[in-house]
């Protein structure tokens, strides 16, 4: 299902089962998976990837030089970002073009879910089954299953493939909603 206002460049890859809502925008170039449901005025930029079985909310923006794998899933209004050193014009004044920077790679592992508002910054990862909360600025890698909070956002525990909070139970951490457990490194 594809809106009639969604705009999907020519050039643009969309996987079967496809659900693009209202006034999203696929750039010439993105490559999206299977069975993807993307929100009202969701951005892809061409060179961005997104695997199979993603859910963008409404206005999420995926730049160029970011790697969403399956499974993922990002809040309303979350932003990626690319640019380490942000400029419109170089120090003679003169206007930048796609020409004059490289993206820096963002990735985004397999189950993770971002919160609304989140502001993703250039050159991290984001482990398997991590959790970045609503309203986090993240400028540093979180590990599988990380829950990271906060501005900027740090590590203060882990959560469970279910999404709820582990626990400590001895050396292992365990989940008492699902009694799932996993061994993970302590919290700093």
């Amino acid at each position: 299902m594809i809106h009639p206002t969604a705009e999907i460049e020519k050039g643009a890859s969309v996987g079967p089962n496809a659900r693009i809502w209202h006034y999203a925008h696929i750039r010439s170039g993105a490559v999206v998976g299977a069975d993807c449901s993307f929100g009202h005025s969701v951005y892809i930029d061409h060179g961005a990837v997104v695997g199979n079985n993603v859910k963008l909310q409404n206005r999420v923006s995926v730049y160029r030089g970011v790697t969403l794998e399956d499974g993922v899933f990002v809040g309303p209004h979350a932003t990626f970002t690319n640019d380490k050193y942000p400029r419109s014009i170089a120090p003679d004044g003169h206007q930048l073009s796609d020409e004059d920077w490289i993206p820096v790679h963002t990735l985004v592992k397999y189950g993770a879910s971002i919160g609304a508002g989140a502001v993703i910054l250039p050159g991290v990862t984001i482990g398997r089954w991590a959790m970045i909360g609503a309203g986090a600025v993240l400028n540093a890698d979180v590990p599988d299953h990380g829950l990271a909070i906060g501005c900027p956002a740090r590590l203060v525990g882990y959560v469970c493939r279910c999404g709820h909070r582990l626990s400590r139970a001895g050396a292992r951490w365990r989940c008492a909603t699902c009694n799932e457990t996993y061994e993970l490194p302590g919290v700093a």
